[in-house]
């Protein structure tokens, strides 16, 4: 299987199909490389699609000591990846967790990225929200360690946004979670104590997204009520964002919306191709409704 080691020596297993401009798929905290098989499938009939298993996710390494992960480290992940496959730049495509890393690394690797999609990127952001997030994320971690994933994913996989995909495609759904029961239990705990819960807010970073030159799409479900809010902030912040909001749908929008998203991401992908996604026109921020004076 294809791999790549990291500066620190873990085992990022890593996958192609297609040829082309690069995509890379980032996937969220409950799936993995699987995830993304709805855009592989799509994309790679003119892409070079590339998915992989973030640290912490078998078939890559699963370290043991905290200290090996956090978002910092995740957004390097990602570039390990690109060196990889010799592409000094890609499109970058990222759910959840996988969202956050995209965003992350348009801040620190703004000429590596053609473009970025950011879908399902809000949780613990907003300021209200945060310290309910970390609290939660912490006994999401403890229960990880102490029930063990098959368990876990008897409720994680069932909850407030991802309910919107098991009552539409039941078995996708049935997919979706037992790809979250297979998780490593010491890699989804470090994970999620050590990426998920000490990430920093993007509410503490808008003077930095506000200067990032990317294209960026950002999606949201509409029932996806852990991100609404920070993605509004998110499209009125980057300067280059646009906001795409899926009706009746949750979390994992590229598996219970696939259709509607490679739609959306194909027309995306190629006004940033040919350089057709600018900046907002600077009169409609006008505080008049009318343009009156």
């Amino acid at each position: 299987m294809p791999h790549t080691t990291t500066d620190d020596g873990v085992r990022l297993h890593y996958e192609e199909s297609g040829s082309g401009v690069p995509v890379v798929f980032v996937h969220e905290f409950a799936g993995d490389h699987r995830s993304w098989e709805p855009q592989v499938r799509h994309f790679s009939r003119r892409y070079r699609c590339v998915v992989y298993a973030a640290r912490g996710f078998p078939p890559s390494d699963v370290p043991t000591d905290p200290a090996s992960y956090g978002q910092a480290r995740a957004v390097d992940d990602l570039a390990a990846v690109l060196d990889a496959i010799g592409a000094e730049r890609a499109h970058v495509v990222g759910n959840s967790m996988g969202g956050f890393c995209a965003l992350h690394f348009g801040l620190r690797y703004p000429r590596r990225a053609l473009s970025l999609t950011v879908a399902g990127c809000g949780y613990g952001a907003h300021p209200d929200a945060r310290q309910k997030f970390r609290e939660e994320s912490e006994k999401v971690a403890i229960a990880f360690e102490t029930e063990g994933s098959a368990a876990m994913s008897t409720w994680y996989g069932h909850g407030p946004a991802r309910v919107q995909f098991q009552n539409k495609d039941p078995r996708g759904h049935a997919e979706h979670v037992t790809v979250l029961a297979e998780h490593d239990p010491v890699g989804a705990a470090l994970t999620m104590r050590n990426v998920q819960k000490e990430r920093p807010s993007l509410y503490d970073l808008r003077a930095e997204l506000s200067t990032m030159d990317v294209p960026v799409l950002v999606v949201a479900g509409d029932e996806d009520e852990g991100v609404l809010e920070t993605d509004l902030m998110l499209k009125r912040t980057l300067p280059r964002a646009g906001l795409l909001v899926l009706p009746k749908t949750g979390h994992v929008s590229n598996l219970e919306e696939p259709e509607l998203f490679n739609l959306h991401l194909e027309r995306f992908l190629a006004q940033a191709d040919h350089d057709r996604w600018p900046p907002r026109d600077p009169r409609s921020l006008s505080p008049s409704t009318t343009g009156a004076k």
